[in-house]
């Protein structure tokens, strides 16, 4: 059997989640995916996957060998494409991986409206509010709301993001005032597991050099932006997030930002790929549509929540 060919196989059935779904997708019968994975198997030597009858799943040492899978397959289709001198022709299948905010609210228009004007493309858009390694995991493309280390990636600059604290003007209304962070911890705290349960850090008052933290017994604790806002929105109490989640509930009245002068620095927005993927068509064309739309969708949110 092809080795390459079996390897799109097996990283096929990894993005299905199934080998029916490989199989689908493929256009082949569930017994030829199998045996395309069983021919890696005994290839490699060790077992790849663990399966059932409704499910598979990476074994140690197969989570190692699918993350090459995906280098070896990109850098196949990057030197298909330069030989085929298709530069100027976007096509094929475009990876994007985002936060899921940002990526369903912002990103997914904006691909959504690349994919009707480059037909010969598709996309898988990965929501993940987890770092990803690019090129391990076979991403063209990826969203970053963060300050970024310094790598060998490109990134572009899109847009920048304020991490606020709200609550609902009735909540406000009934409670005490809370002009100092240190007012938190006499107030319900609608608290996302992703940026702090029982501590919120802010910056150092005026010129001093050390950060305060502020203790918290939340009321709620939530893993779910929308969940949070639409909590803090119905006046159960004070949450904190990135601008851009509450910029809808600040424009319609049901959600005020508080303490904006105790913020930290705005995070910048920024588009990152591996420096060789932006010579593949379908990346270049990509990046070109998207991030003058990305910057006036960031620029948008940010006059919602900014005086």
């Amino acid at each position: 059997m092809d080795r390459i060919d079996c390897m799109k196989v097996f990283v096929t059935a990894l993005d299905e989640g199934s080998l029916a779904g490989a199989g689908r997708r493929l256009g082949r019968s569930p017994a030829a995916v199998s045996r395309a994975v069983d021919f890696l198997e005994r290839h490699v030597g060790v077992q790849l996957l663990h399966r059932t009858t409704r499910a598979i799943r990476l074994s140690e040492a197969g989570e190692r060998y699918a993350n090459a899978c995906r280098r070896v397959l990109a850098d196949l289709e990057e030197a298909d494409m330069v030989a085929a001198s298709e530069r100027s022709a976007p096509r094929g299948t475009l990876t994007i991986t985002a936060p899921v905010v940002s990526g369903s609210e912002v990103l997914r228009p904006i691909l959504d409206d690349f994919l009707d004007a480059y037909p010969a493309v598709s996309a898988r858009l990965h929501l993940l509010d987890r770092p990803v390694n690019l090129i391990d995991e076979g991403i063209d493309v990826a969203l970053r709301i963060a300050h970024l280390p310094d790598s060998s990636m490109i990134a572009i600059r899109i847009g920048e993001v304020r991490r606020v604290v709200a609550a609902s003007p009735r909540y406000l209304a009934a409670h005490p005032p809370i002009t100092a962070p240190a007012d938190l911890a006499r107030h319900h705290i609608v608290a996302m597991t992703q940026t702090g349960i029982d501590t919120w850090s802010f910056p150092p008052p005026g010129d001093g050099a050390i950060a305060r933290s502020v203790s918290l017994t939340p009321r709620l604790i939530v893993n779910s932006v929308a969940a949070a806002v639409a909590s803090a929105a119905e006046g159960h109490g004070v949450t904190r997030l990135f601008s851009y989640h509450v910029a809808e509930r600040v424009g319609r009245g049901e959600l005020q930002i508080i303490l904006e002068g105790d913020e930290p620095p705005p995070y910048p927005v920024h588009l990152i790929m591996p420096e060789r993927r932006l010579s593949v068509p379908k990346v270049r064309g990509f990046v070109d549509f998207a991030v003058p739309r990305l910057r006036a969708a960031f620029a948008d949110l940010w006059s919602r929540t900014t005086p």
